[in-house]
């Protein structure tokens, strides 16, 4: 008789999901998934309201990323009022800029420090009373300091460019509605020690030395964990430099091959479908022109770093050339060399905040641009966990008819379930008891996409882990929650 593992909730990241495990009578896996369980239906909450509306009102699909869906839908109503996608004024487009640098380096200091350095600093088979952001702040108080403070940092800048930390109103239709005064600036750029860009460039470098250096002492478990072959895709600036704002659709195959080639993403429909499957409310993103089996894909940092040609800014291009050279210039499928594209991409995202607060346009007036409107416009935008799309229609009455969005991590649906069944296969299959750290190896896959469940079925509630073993008869002979 096999036996089935559950593993509800899964926990450190946001959300509601669980995984299950089938095992046959000899323990060996037979089939894994992750499923998201829950529902939230923000594309059809939206329907009937003003369309000037939507970039409030979809920040409420996620607490630790609004900043994504509030500037993705602004974007994709600049093009609804005719500003278009790349007609901003400096002021409007420099603003919405660093609005959303704050918001990539808040996140990613929060996923790094708060919710994968435990499984780091304790390892994965660590006492979980202790592999924690708690424990973190108890052993390694200056790691923990850090992380606290440049997600501080992040959501200050938030503040200064949207208004508030969470919820903002910064970015409306065809532009923002403030500019940065001289007195936020300065405070950026010369606050009291440790509250300055420079010292968070310092300390982003920091954290890529740690992770390099445990890299060095733990090559081949961070080489070979959920590690597969898979494409990626990602924004792109127009001549191939890592873009986080705005640019043109690429994808790249496992052998670096371009798939979709730097194309428009107001035409994403031509080239993204999605497939639904019976067991979970999140879809499955796919590429048309290889097919719904082979056509899925990868987003987020690894992804990104992947895709683009280089790094427009100095410190994280050097970074991302040391990075290119580990894999000899090869897309890199390795899963938790995520976190190592996430934290070059914690040091670009300061050092382009340095950049913009530096720039004297961020204190001039003319905030908002419009032209003739239309009726559709899609919007594009690269989050921390990813490529982010969000598409309005309007009617004759300036509401919003159909809104079709979707998020980082559905787009990393399909991978994440083969990260999930590749710790399934080589960590638990044929074991006879299924211990704690195995379940959090499971969870470790999980994290390595920062995944925000949330945003991504539309999910209410935190995010759990539940993991169950059933045989071969559907009973369920174990189950653990976390």
């Amino acid at each position: 008789m096999g036996r089935k593992i559950t593993i509800e909730p899964v926990t450190r990241v946001e959300g509601h999901g669980k995984v299950t495990i089938q095992l046959d009578p000899q323990n060996n896996v037979t089939e894994s998934r992750l499923h998201i369980v829950e529902f939230r239906g923000f594309e059809r909450f939206v329907q009937g309201r003003p369309y000037w509306e939507a970039p409030v009102l979809v920040q409420r699909l996620c607490g630790i990323c609004p900043v994504s869906h509030h500037l993705a839908a602004a974007k994709a109503l600049d093009v609804i009022v005719g500003a278009g996608t790349e007609s901003l004024t400096p002021t409007g487009e420099k603003m919405r800029r660093l609005m959303h640098f704050g918001q990539m380096f808040q996140s990613h200091a929060l996923h790094f420090f708060h919710l994968v350095s435990p499984d780091l600093l304790f390892g994965v088979d660590g006492d979980p009373a202790i592999r924690n952001v708690i424990g973190v702040a108890l052993m390694h108080k200056e790691l923990a300091v850090q992380g606290v403070m440049m997600r501080k940092f992040g959501q200050e800048i938030i503040r200064a460019t949207a208004g508030k930390k969470i919820h903002g109103t910064g970015a409306i239709p065809g532009g923002i509605n403030k500019n940065l005064s001289i007195e936020e600036r300065d405070e950026f750029l010369k606050g009291a020690d440790p509250l300055n860009i420079d010292k968070m460039i310092e300390w982003s470098q920091g954290a890529l030395d740690f992770f390099k250096d445990y890299h060095a002492k733990n090559t081949e478990w961070i080489d070979e964990f959920a590690t597969f072959p898979s494409s990626h895709m990602s924004l792109v600036r127009k001549d191939g430099a890592l873009d986080l704002y705005h640019g043109v659709l690429r994808a790249v195959d496992n052998d670096g091959k371009k798939i979709l080639d730097d194309v428009d993403y107001q035409d994403y429909l031509q080239y993204v479908g999605e497939e639904v499957r019976s067991w979970s409310y999140m879809k499955f993103p796919y590429l048309k022109s290889i097919g719904k089996k082979d056509g899925w894909y990868r987003v987020g940092p690894l992804a990104r770093l992947n895709v683009c040609d280089f790094i427009p800014t100095p410190l994280a291009q050097k970074e991302f050339e040391i990075f290119k050279a580990y894999t000899k210039g090869k897309p890199n499928g390795m899963s938790m060399h995520m976190h190592w594209a996430r934290l070059i991409e914690l040091l670009h995202s300061a050092e382009v905040m340095k950049e913009l607060l530096n720039d004297p346009d961020l204190q001039k007036d003319d905030l908002v641009t419009k032209g003739t409107k239309c009726k559709e416009g899609v919007g594009l935008i690269e989050a921390p966990r990813g490529t982010l799309f969000h598409h309005y229609r309007i009617n004759d009455d300036d509401q919003i008819e159909m809104a079709n969005l979707i998020v980082s991590t559905t787009h990393n649906n399909e991978p994440m379930n083969r990260a999930v069944n590749w710790v399934a296969n080589n960590v638990i299959s044929g074991q006879a008891e299924v211990t704690e750290g195995m379940m959090n190896q499971v969870e470790v896959a999980i994290r390595a996409y920062d995944p925000c469940l949330s945003c991504a079925t539309h999910a209410i509630g935190k995010m759990p882990l539940h993991v169950q073993l059933v045989d071969g008869e559907g009973n369920v002979l174990d189950e653990q929650y976390k």
